[in-house]
């Protein structure tokens, strides 16, 4: 069986392993006890003993217990939240050169969380975290070197560090630099990677290339198999994909009934094209029932996010491209 169904290890005295030591004062141990709280791993599950064990060995300077603590501060987990206690906490923690602590801080201050937003400062949290190896840090850096926020833009820095979290198995790092590839071939290897973590957007943009048959061999059977899974984790784009594939037939059963239904699913979400196709077929009434009504609120919304074919059909010409 898995490890979760397995009895807990039990000391002598009956009582689960670490408390002993936590009782004594150990932070280690403590933290360790917290973590056996917060997962029900051998105790029954409580985020409020979790929180006294990890605060306990936190206030002795434990760096993992501080980043653990700072991450309860932040979700509000079984203690008021606070972005301002998680700053306090993560802090602690990255100045002793926690490296997921760095990246947190890193993360505090790119969103303006508990702290005044800084680029800068997020560029130094996530960059000490980086160079530690940590990869969400890695990516968050590239991101920044990509968008040239708190650093000076730089797309070989961007794809440096990219890659750095992309080959530890990053799925938003391979994303990211499949789309900074200089080559399809190199595209489509980091595509893949990221597509078979689940990633949707990988899946998705795959999905296309299959599709159309760029840099890979055309395959309608391929980017279902990609575009369905994207879809249903709702995934707008993908969804909006997979409406194309039902009303064209390919890969699939032709079906309007199919197409409508993904159709509203990406339209609901505010995906403009989905809109414009939504109105399309209330319009012609295909896969629904007729309704002018319902066909002008879609392409109305379409129109109000700039969609130049629904500005088209309700009299609105564009300016000419200059």
């Amino acid at each position: 069986g898995s490890a979760r169904t397995r009895p807990a290890f039990q000391s002598a005295s009956g009582r689960p392993p670490f408390r002993l030591a936590a009782e004594q004062g150990y932070a280690a141990a403590q933290y360790n006890l917290g973590g056996m709280y917060d997962g029900g791993r051998g105790v029954a599950q409580s985020d409020e003993e979790a929180v006294r064990w990890a605060h306990l060995a936190a206030e002795q300077g434990y760096a993992s217990a501080q980043n653990a603590l700072g991450g309860m501060c932040r979700e509000g987990i079984a203690l008021a939240q606070s972005d301002e206690e998680a700053v306090r906490w993560f802090r602690l923690a990255a100045e002793q050169g926690h490296a997921e602590a760095q990246n947190a801080l890193g993360f505090m201050y790119d969103a303006g969380l508990g702290v005044t937003r800084s680029h800068e400062e997020a560029v130094r949290w996530f960059r000490l975290a980086a160079e530690r190896g940590q990869a969400d840090a890695q990516n968050a850096l590239g991101f920044m070197y990509d968008a040239g926020l708190g650093v000076t833009q730089s797309e070989e820095e961007a794809a440096r560090w990219f890659r750095l979290a992309a080959e530890q198995g990053h799925a938003d790092a391979q994303y990211n630099l499949a789309g900074m590839s200089q080559s399809e071939e190199e595209a489509v290897r980091w595509f893949r990677l990221a597509a078979e973590q689940g990633h949707p957007e990988a899946q998705n943009v795959l999905g296309g290339m299959y599709y159309s048959g760029r840099g890979v061999a055309q395959s309608d059977e391929e980017a279902l198999r990609l575009v369905r899974p994207a879809a249903e984790q709702g995934y707008a784009a993908a969804q909006y994909n997979l409406g194309l594939m039902y009303d064209a037939g390919r890969g699939v059963a032709q079906s309007d009934q199919e197409a409508v239904r993904w159709f509203r699913r990406a339209a609901e979400q505010g995906y403009a094209d989905a809109q414009y196709a939504l109105g399309s077929m209330y319009s012609t009434g295909r896969g629904v029932a007729q309704s002018e009504e319902e066909a002008a609120r879609w392409v109305r919304l379409a129109a109000e996010q700039g969609h130049v074919d629904a500005l088209k059909v309700l009299g609105f010409t564009p300016p000419p491209r200059r």
